[in-house]
């Protein structure tokens, strides 16, 4: 699984569905009322932001990566995977099945 934050619903819609038609993701689900508080360049920033949370497989993170980066309006978009310990096995099979060998 993939996180991401945008600064719009646009962006994150556009990023969700770019990686969803490239099959580098299954789903993509977009987390509204998000409030981040980081620092950056020496302040303390305060932004309400849209999370992704992209449901994919390890062998393809590098793609999204790349993706996000071309994509994202960020300087430094937050691009953090985290694994999936355990799931319905369906649903891990649907992932695979619809995600690019």
């Amino acid at each position: 699984m993939v996180l991401t934050t945008c600064n719009s619903s646009e962006s994150a819609s556009s990023i969700a569905e770019t990686l969803v038609k490239k099959k580098l993701a299954a789903c993509a689900n977009i987390v509204t009322g998000v409030e981040s508080v980081y620092q950056w360049q020496g302040e303390i920033q305060h932004d309400k932001e849209f999370l992704l949370v992209i449901k994919t497989r390890q062998a393809l993170f590098s793609q999204i990566e790349k993706a996000i980066q071309q994509l994202h309006s960020y300087e430094l978009p937050e691009i953090i995977a985290v694994p999936i310990l355990a799931g319905e096995q369906n649903y891990l099979n649907w992932i695979q099945s619809n995600t690019s060998d």
